[in-house]
């Protein structure tokens, strides 16, 4: 491959630095976790797919920070944060797929010293299909394997997806 041609890598980059998200979620920290907050933005690609982006803050340390812990993250059902999270329903699956196969099953977050960046495309959901959802980050790793939905633990952090204009 020559060094000037396009890929998708350099096309996400340049999506990153140089557009607006179509969708936003704004994460905040449940009661026993209100130090977590962040962004986690969804982009339309030119490939069919979505770009998702998400800046995690104050996620919980139970590891040596050098070391980092991780977080599982999905999309849920509902954008209803409330109540302690409880009005979230289950992972956006509407195909009722097996977990880890639901849309909503996104990849888990890498904290480090309470912080976590990420990026990666999907082409499991469009951004019009998740608005009036919800992100979830949740204290442990999502196993992949157990059902329904990877035995990633409580909900740590909660925000509604929003379409932005």
């Amino acid at each position: 491959m020559q060094s000037n041609q396009i890929t998708p890598g350099i096309n996400f980059t340049d999506l990153l630095l140089h557009n607006h998200p179509q969708a936003m979620a704004w994460v905040t920290g449940n009661a026993a976790n209100p130090q977590l907050s962040g962004l986690v933005k969804f982009y339309q690609t030119s490939y069919v797919g979505v770009l998702v982006e998400a800046e995690i803050f104050g996620l919980p340390e139970k590891e040596e920070p050098k070391i980092g812990s991780f977080y599982g993250m999905h999309i849920h059902q509902f954008g209803d944060c409330s109540d302690n999270f409880s009005n979230v329903g289950t992972h956006y699956n509407p195909e009722q797929e097996p977990h880890p196969y639901h849309a909503g099953d996104l990849l888990p977050l890498l904290g480090n010293q309470g912080y976590a960046w990420s990026a990666f495309y999907t082409k499991r959901f469009s951004i019009k299909e998740i608005i009036g959802k919800s992100v979830i980050i949740h204290a442990n790793p999502d196993d992949f394997t157990t059902q329904p939905s990877g035995n990633s633990g409580t909900m740590i952090g909660c925000g509604e997806i929003r379409r932005i204009l």
